[in-house]
């Protein structure tokens, strides 16, 4: 956290205690989880900042957000209402530094009863990419940058360094990246995000990243930007899956500057 609010940060295991409230197991999750989001991506450069909102449609006056880790710390704010009808805390995070993994949930609660929380939101981990340009995978799409609602495409993501897993983000969305097992093919790193069908929401500007299991919350610097445009009426769902290119697969695949 920044310097500046330094002085609102307490040590916390948030299943056990709040400053002196001691929480007893069954007051916790008596509320269903908020949602928590960074914005505006949860991708931040070293020593930069960024916004982690937290929200719930259930009227929290309050909110708590927690730091876990060896560092783990905690922060409470007012919640405020905002234009979707929900309530709200905007927390501001920062600057990242490198060592520890930084990884957050949120909960929400009503002034009058402190002692009673909802459940912890979904973990937000935020994600530190490299200075080594060297080190950034290729981005490449089937059949082709510019489809029809309903097409599957497929975005490949390929490294030639030893890879673990592969991130893929949608630029200008605050929404956790989609996240693939590399596949080793004869000595390539690589994952499929499959988008099937692909709707008009998936019209945008992607990149990727790799990253190793000994540190995953440290990025690889990320692959050229590759825009998908989807022509046409929005279509249905998003499915995700993963497989492997094997030799003579159907399909050319298109890479920006091709």
């Amino acid at each position: 956290f920044s310097p500046r609010t330094l002085q609102q940060t307490q040590t916390l295991s948030p299943a056990k205690s709040c400053g002196n409230i001691q929480l007893p197991p069954s007051l916790l999750g008596s509320y269903s989880k908020p949602s928590l989001s960074a914005l505006p991506s949860p991708v931040v450069t070293l020593g930069g900042s960024v916004t982690l909102q937290c929200g719930s449609h259930q009227g929290f006056n309050r909110f708590l957000l927690t730091k876990e880790g060896e560092d783990e710390s905690s922060r409470t704010l007012d919640g405020q209402r905002a234009p979707n009808w929900q309530t709200q805390a905007l927390f501001s995070v920062g600057p990242v530094t490198p060592g520890h993994g930084w990884t957050f949930r949120c909960y929400g609660f009503y002034r009058d009863t402190p002692q009673v929380w909802s459940a912890p939101s979904d973990p937000l981990e935020l994600l530190v990419p490299g200075e080594e340009p060297a080190d950034r995978p290729s981005l490449s799409v089937r059949p082709g940058p510019t489809v029809a609602p309903g097409e599957n495409v497929t975005l490949l993501c390929q490294s030639g360094e030893r890879t673990d897993t592969f991130l893929l983000f949608k630029e200008g969305t605050a929404h956790r990246p989609l996240r693939l097992r590399s596949q080793d093919q004869a000595g390539r790193y690589q994952a499929e995000f499959s988008l099937s069908p692909v709707t008009s929401a998936h019209g945008g500007t992607y990149r990727c990243y790799r990253s190793l299991s000994t540190d995953p919350y440290l990025l690889s610097q990320p692959s050229e930007p590759l825009v998908l445009v989807v022509s046409g009426e929005q279509g249905l769902s998003v499915s995700l899956s993963s497989s492997g290119l094997c030799p003579g697969s159907a399909g050319r695949w298109w890479r920006r500057g091709r």
